[in-house]
Order: structure tokens, then sequence, then C-alpha cells
């Protein structure tokens, strides 16, 4: 109800016209770019990847737990969700601190992690409170590690949800839920099936399938007028330019095999396509017909140097949480103007396979 409440109000906001909202839903707090793996699919620090490209201050600046602190005080107020993020979260020395504070705030929290450094932290993570744990996990053993660069990670992350599950169990505990997120892609679209098994085995409770996000040049070439007009920088994109090498209908196949069994955890695909509009996504010509984007008039991004920004891969900016309270950088004057502009347009060139534009 709350949820629909919210969204209801914003959706409000956004038929009004005026580039203003109702305070977000949802917060997610980037509080570090470093990582420590490589991931031959990611934006950031994947094959083209462009925190690759980032200047070494840029790269290692992050936000100080008073700042954090200062910030999650600032909008405890009105309870939004807030999600942890990276780079690999776990690498900040206070991301434990940060997430125990959020729940002394009775805020949901939710963190997003590689998994790396679960079984580290297994205990210290089930004592912050945290409501959600979400992993990637792209197949079982060998497919993993391939992928995301680091021998034994697989059997790193099994051990780690495992001891976690155990600890839950012995305290008699729910939380966290322990979501699993597949990334479809070229190396593991054949083999969807496996992470059934794996989901079962440390009892999660969701498995979800993603599908891939990439661009084609052509669509960062017709962003380029957009960035001159807005004063955008959308280089952040260049990171998903590239072929995916997927077959769709392999993809439906995996997809109806996996349907056709009940689980004892939550599974979904997002976006949840049919079979004509997965083979329509991952063509070069893809033009969906939902293209209206709401979640800057849902969603904010805070990013390690403080930054509040209305997007994950553009450089435009609300304000800064270290120069300014983040109630007053929602409604700025650069925050109602950003609105303002995509209202007109309705979304970006380069926003066609973005996941938000599916989620609101």
């Amino acid at each position: 109800m709350r949820v629909f409440l919210r969204r209801s109000q914003a959706y409000i906001y956004y038929l009004l016209g005026s580039g203003k909202s109702s305070p977000p839903e949802s917060i997610t707090l980037f509080l570090t770019h470093r990582c420590n793996l490589r991931c031959r699919m990611c934006g950031q620090w994947g094959d083209r990847g462009v925190t690759r490209k980032m200047a070494k201050d840029e790269l290692i600046e992050e936000l100080s737990y008073a700042e954090i602190k200062d910030f999650l005080d600032g909008v405890a107020s009105f309870h939004p969700n807030i999600t942890i993020f990276g780079g690999e979260p776990l690498l900040h020395p206070d991301c434990l601190k940060v997430i125990s504070y959020i729940k002394k705030n009775n805020m949901h929290c939710l963190m997003i992690t590689n998994g790396s450094l679960i079984k580290e932290f297994a205990a210290s993570i089930v004592d912050t409170g945290l409501d959600e744990l979400n992993v990637s996990l792209d197949g079982k053993e060998k497919l993993h590690d391939e992928i995301r660069g680091m021998p034994g990670l697989f059997d790193k992350i099994y051990q780690g949800l495992k001891e976690i599950s155990q600890i839950k169990k012995g305290r008699n505990l729910k939380k966290p839920l322990v979501n699993l997120q597949c990334t479809i892609n070229q190396y593991n679209y054949r083999n969807l099936t496996d992470l059934i098994e794996v989901a079962r085995d440390i009892k999660a409770d969701s498995l979800t399938y993603h599908n891939l996000i990439f661009l084609e040049q052509g669509l960062l070439n017709e962003q380029k007028p957009y960035d001159e007009r807005f004063c955008l920088s959308s280089k952040e994109w260049s990171g998903f330019v590239f072929k995916p090498e997927l077959d769709p209908d392999e993809i439906y196949l995996q997809i109806k095999k996996i349907l056709s069994a009940k689980y004892d955890f939550s599974l979904d695909f997002y976006p949840n396509f049919s079979h004509k509009e997965l083979r329509q996504y991952y063509s070069s010509d893809y033009n969906p017909k939902h293209t209206r984007c709401l979640s800057p008039w849902i969603v904010a991004y805070i990013f390690p140097d403080g930054n509040v920004r209305p997007c994950l891969n553009f450089s435009y900016t609300y304000g800064n949480i270290k120069k300014d309270r983040f109630s007053l950088i929602w409604n700025s004057p650069n925050a109602v103007q950003y609105r303002s502009w995509l209202k007109e347009i309705k979304s970006f060139p380069v926003c066609l396979r973005c996941t938000e534009l599916y989620r609101y």
C-alpha cells in the first residue's frame, strides 16, 4: 500500500508537468566505485567498462560515515527504501555501520553485492538487520568464475550464503532475505536452468533473471544532440556498447523449461518479455512501444562524490549532499529542469534497454 501511494503521488506530479516531485520512494547510495572483480559484461569494470578510465582521485573518492549519516538523518522522515550499491559496497570501510544506521532509523535496506566478501562478513551482515541481500550469480562454479574473473568465487559465495542461512536459522530470523540475481549474457544463456538447483540448495528467497543491458553505437550517436541541448554527458553509457551475441529463441526455450515447474522461492524474469518481445529486444532495430521514463520522479542516485543524479549513466547532477540537504536538492532548479526536459521527450535514445524504463 505504501509503495502504491508513493508511486501514485509521483505520477500525479508527473502529470502536473511542473518538474517537481514528491519525496522519492527509493534512493540508491553508491558507496564506492571500487570493485575486486572484472566481470566481462559489466558496464563499470568489464571489458568495455567506463570506470577503468576514471582518474585515480575520482576512483577512490568516497563519502565519509559522518557525511552519509548526515544524509540519512535528512531523509529518515519520509522513510525511503535505501539500496546500498557500488562497485562492491563491502569494500567501503563503513558499509556495515551505514546499514545499521539505516535500520536504526526504520528504513528498508537492500544491499547489492558480488558476493565475494559475504563469508567474511556473514555474521556482521545479519547483525545489521539488513532486509534484503541481492547477490549476483551467473551459473555454477566453472561458468560463474570464468565470467567474473575470479577462480574460487562461486565457492566463496556459496559458503557465505550457507553460513548466513545457518545463522538465520540459529537465531530464528527471516532477514536478510537472500535474492539471487542472474544477468542473461552470451556466456550463460544456454545454462539458465543451472541456477535453480543453486537457489534451492542455499535456500534463496528469490531468483531473478535480468535481460542484458546493451546498446548499439548508433543509439549513442543519436544521443549526442540531446547531450548538447540539455547539457548532459552520457559517456557512462559507452560501457554498454556491444553486440549481445545471444539467441532469443534459445532464451525463450530456457524460460519455458524453468517456468514449467514450481519452486519454494519466488522466480522472475525482468523485463518479463513474450517470445516476440524477446526477439525484438535483442534485435538491432528495437523500438519499444513503452518509452516514457518515470524513474526521476520516483528514484534518486547518490554517487561516491556526493552528487545526486537522476540516472545511473547520465552525469547530470541535481546537487551535492556535501553542500546541501537532500530535501533541497530533490526539487532543486536542476532537478525541476531535468524532469521537465524528460517529460517533453519521454526518454532519451540510450534509454531503450534501461531496466528503469520497464519498472514504473
